[in-house]
């Protein structure tokens, strides 16, 4: 979303001030998924992720990669020349990271080592212009793709395991490079333009946290535990008294209320993954509690969603609601679901399960916004990583 949004402090003040409390509750409460909501079994999962997985594969091209780098689609203009470039690898490394968690067969590993070298030693994206920046997307899933890969036994200790540790860690250059003072990342910048970005989204700064702490606690890379910690507190101070978290991050936030996108029906998109990031962080507020509170108004407002899936108007929902959200949205919950007790989580994924499954084409494929070649890879990859998580550990080679 172009433009800032203007805050006060007081309402994340008043959140915050609850960030002590213990990660875990004495008595945790049985799961609250809305009881109307439809079910999917585990079993039409499966058949979704057959049908998913196996479109991924015959469209993957001969060098590894999915899709390419210019646009496809009426509409789809008006951006630098090298953003097409950039969303091409940012969908690509969701389809990585889809490949490495999905249950593996021959076939599939093959896959990955090929898209995995390609997503090695292709060019690194630039910057398109002053206020386009989307190249931080392909920073940011290409660093959580190397992350995900990093350690498989399908990349061996050899070259390919090599050279995926070092892109991640190109990656990470860059993300350092475009980490704003706030202490998060975005896709656009706004005046003055610097070669600092000044602008952050709560999401896009969700999203990379977990894999920055793994990179430096499981993988010891070279990761800044201060630049964590930066990004960690610009997605706190994002968090809102009603369970919603701002689109932005800024140091003196306000709150919009009503039916702003900082709504909760408004931040649908957003909340899932910033409770899971500051949950993997160790942030003591995001309790089991607040993670079931937040998959209730997933549920409960989904029709939010619904609405604004393939809508080619970005924010033109009710609740400023973006179609591209949709299986963002979702993919996260998933995170989420998994953070809960083993007990409740199939729970919620029966419903999560549905509203991912209703979405597919024939071919398996899905797409939430446009029809654009990135589009359709990364929607795809999101539905792959959706069910997959929502399957028993199936991951043996087949």
């Amino acid at each position: 979303m172009r433009g800032r949004t203007r805050r006060t402090a007081a309402a994340a003040c008043a959140l915050l001030t609850a960030a002590g409390a213990p990660a875990q509750e004495a008595n945790p409460q049985p799961p609250r998924p809305a009881e109307s909501a439809p079910l999917a079994t585990v079993a039409e999962a499966r058949a979704g992720l057959e049908r998913s997985l196996g479109r991924l594969l015959e469209t993957q091209n001969d060098d590894g990669s999915w899709g390419h780098p210019f646009p496809d689609h009426p509409g789809d203009d008006g951006f630098a020349w090298d953003t097409y470039y950039a969303w091409q690898m940012a969908a690509h490394g969701l389809a990585c990271l889809a490949l490495v968690e999905a249950p593996a067969t021959p076939e599939r590993s093959a896959a990955l080592v090929r898209a995995l070298e390609w997503l090695a030693a292709a060019p690194l994206p630039v910057r398109g212009s002053d206020w386009d920046v989307d190249s931080t997307w392909a920073s940011l899933y290409g660093f959580v793709a190397c992350v995900g890969a990093a350690g498989d036994e399908r990349l061996g200790d050899g070259d390919l395991a090599a050279a995926v540790r070092e892109r991640g860690l190109a990656f990470y250059t860059d993300l350092e490079r475009r980490q704003t003072p706030d202490g998060g990342w975005a896709y656009y910048d706004d005046p003055p333009f610097t070669a600092r970005p000044t602008w952050a989204t709560s999401f896009c700064t969700a999203l990379v946290i977990p894999a920055l702490l793994r990179a430096r606690d499981e993988l010891d890379w070279p990761v800044d535990s201060e630049r964590i910690a930066h990004a960690v507190e610009a997605v706190r101070r994002a968090a809102r008294p009603n369970g919603a978290f701002a689109y932005d991050v800024s140091i003196v936030p306000t709150t919009w209320t009503g039916t702003s996108i900082d709504a909760v029906k408004g931040s649908l998109g957003r909340i899932q993954v910033c409770l899971w990031a500051l949950r993997e962080a160790g942030v003591g507020w995001a309790t089991d509690e607040r993670l079931r509170e937040g998959l209730e108004s997933f549920f409960a407002h989904h029709r939010f969603l619904d609405l604004v899936r393939l809508r080619p108007i970005p924010h033109e929902g009710h609740y400023a609601n973006a179609g591209y959200f949709y299986f963002f949205a979702h993919h996260y919950a998933a995170r989420v679901i998994d953070l809960l007790p083993e007990a409740e989580r199939e729970a919620w994924f029966a419903p999560l399960r549905h509203h991912v499954l209703k979405t597919l084409a024939d071919d398996g494929t899905a797409s939430d916004f446009l029809t654009a070649h990135y589009m359709v890879t990364a929607s795809t990859s999101y539905t792959i990583l959706v069910l997959s998580a929502s399957l028993p550990d199936e991951r043996s080679e087949g």
